[in-house]
């Protein structure tokens, strides 16, 4: 006689509870130090043709905590892009240069 086996419980991990009131926050850069104890990524909004940016918010990490982010964040891009296509990164130029280059105004229409 066989008896029905469950599979054991998969681990869910925390459940993660969002206070009332916290608002999403639009970044577009990203500054990144540390020391032998801590990772610090400061995540900024910079506005074109500005040359300061608002820190949005400041996250401190351990480096084996960065470093199991950057696993998490390599993971879920690969789905990301599994699902949706190539995300293309510009060539010829750093990635600074292209996402945070100075706003430059758009040519002038041909004149006749």
């Amino acid at each position: 006689m066989n008896t029905p086996t469950t599979p054991p419980n998969k681990p869910t991990g925390p459940i993660l509870e969002l206070p009332p009131g916290v608002e999403p926050e639009y970044v577009n850069l990203a500054r990144i130090a540390h020391s032998l104890s801590d990772i610090v990524i400061d995540f900024a909004h910079l506005l074109p043709g500005e040359a300061r940016a608002k820190i949005r918010s400041r996250v401190v990490m351990t480096p084996l905590s960065a470093k199991l982010l950057l696993r998490a964040l390599t993971e879920n891009i690969a789905r990301y892009e599994a699902a949706y296509g190539e995300i293309n990164i510009p060539v010829n130029s750093s990635l600074a240069d292209n996402l945070f280059r100075p706003f430059q105004q758009p040519p002038d229409p041909p004149k006749e």
